[in-house]
């Protein structure tokens, strides 16, 4: 973007939570005269405080499609609950306010199409925040398993042993549930927190688009008293014939960095997706490190939006995703995990949380053998669920 563009006028959609992030994501791309936030939708206004400086002084609004209107946006960020993600993206679509839609982007396949049709319809652009797929590291990894660098391979396995407390799943009214109100809502381990993990897996896999998946099994439990799942694995099967397991835990005993998994029959790839970190271990190469940049999606779309760079994350390149999410929808609700089977521990917050013992390594296991909680020998995993799409 040459410097004497002007400014893209932005709309956040929802400021507060992980919003804060998108706020503080838009004050630095406004440093670079890359944007301008023209106004902010939240139901109670921003205080001047939780606004900040550098950001002037945005109209705010709890009307998202009078706010687009009356600040003639060009793009707008959408961070709300997620069963508010299509009806708000379509609002958007409608006036031409290209998007930037946070993950997931719909809690079903149902939602995600009358989204992803209503966008491509209204002839605007789309991108979804998948941020993990901003990394340099992913066509990196892709560039090396293209020329044989792993041999054959294998599959891929992702895992995510991270820790929150009680008050997480209190944080808003659909947090931790599957359904409120009759409503879709899907707030699991593997569809909200570690998504990424998943999204990046099919990635890595090149296995994006929806009609890449010919199956997916779900083992979903949960050891806090929620709806959703806060222990679950997923085993998807691909087109191509590829395996990809993902395991995920927010009851770590030791949380730690997620993390996926390229295997191959001459070596493997460990990427963890926060940190653009990645290790290469391979048959007759001591092991290599990298460390890679990573493109703001959000800086990618602008970049889209006035010089025609390639948009990295489309709706099309998450459908694979997608049907991970509706095939966890459609599951048997998350059974319970026995109660000598966590533990109360206090959190850093003050509050307490449940540890699942033993998940940590479960969790890392999964990832490495491709196998699901059951078949490692957990004994309160539940029979799989089979869905094929």
């Amino acid at each position: 973007m040459t410097a004497h563009t002007t400014p893209l006028p932005v709309v956040l959609a929802g400021a507060r939570g992980h919003g804060h992030w998108h706020l503080a994501n838009i004050r630095r791309l406004a440093e670079q005269g890359l944007v301008r936030l023209a106004g902010i939708c939240e139901l109670t206004p921003l205080t001047a405080e939780e606004l900040g400086d550098g950001l002037g002084t945005p109209e705010q609004s709890s009307d998202f499609g009078a706010l687009l209107d009356s600040t003639g946006a060009a793009i707008a960020v959408i961070c709300t609950p997620i069963p508010t993600h299509t009806d708000l993206a379509l609002t958007a679509a409608e006036r031409g306010v290209h998007l930037l839609l946070e993950k997931p982007p719909a809690p079903s396949y149902a939602e995600f199409r009358r989204m992803a049709d209503g966008v491509a319809a209204a002839g605007v652009v789309c991108q979804i925040g998948f941020q993990s797929l901003g990394s340099h590291a992913v066509p990196a990894i892709r560039r090396m398993v293209a020329e044989g660098a792993l041999g054959e391979i294998t599959g891929v396995g992702g895992a995510g042993a991270w820790a929150r407390d009680e008050a997480y799943f209190r944080r808003a009214p659909w947090a931790g549930k599957r359904r409120m109100d009759g409503v879709d809502v899907v707030d699991g381990a593997l569809t909200n927190p570690l998504a990424h993990a998943v999204a990046t897996a099919l990635a890595l896999d090149g296995s994006v688009h929806a009609e890449d998946v010919t199956g997916i099994e779900t083992e979903l439990l949960r050891a806090n008293a929620i709806e959703s799942d806060d222990t679950s694995c997923v085993r998807i099967t691909t087109a191509a014939g590829g395996r990809i397991t993902v395991a995920a835990t927010l009851c770590a005993e030791q949380p730690g960095e997620p993390y996926v998994l390229v295997h191959g029959t001459s070596g493997r790839i460990t990427f963890w997706y926060k940190q653009d970190r990645v290790l290469v271990q391979r048959a007759g190469h001591g092991p290599e490190e990298f460390e890679y940049g990573r493109t703001d999606l959000l800086e990618n779309l602008v970049a889209h939006l006035t010089d025609g760079a390639e948009l990295l994350v489309p709706p099309a390149a998450t459908g694979a995703f997608m049907k991970v999410v509706e095939a966890i929808r459609t599951a048997p609700d998350p059974g319970a995990l026995p109660e000598e089977a966590w533990r109360f521990e206090p959190a850093e917050s003050g509050e307490t949380r449940r540890i699942v013992p033993g998940i940590d390594s479960l969790v890392a296991e999964a990832a490495d053998t491709l196998a699901l909680y059951s078949e490692l020998g957990a004994a309160w995993a539940l029979a799989k669920k089979v869905s094929t799409s």
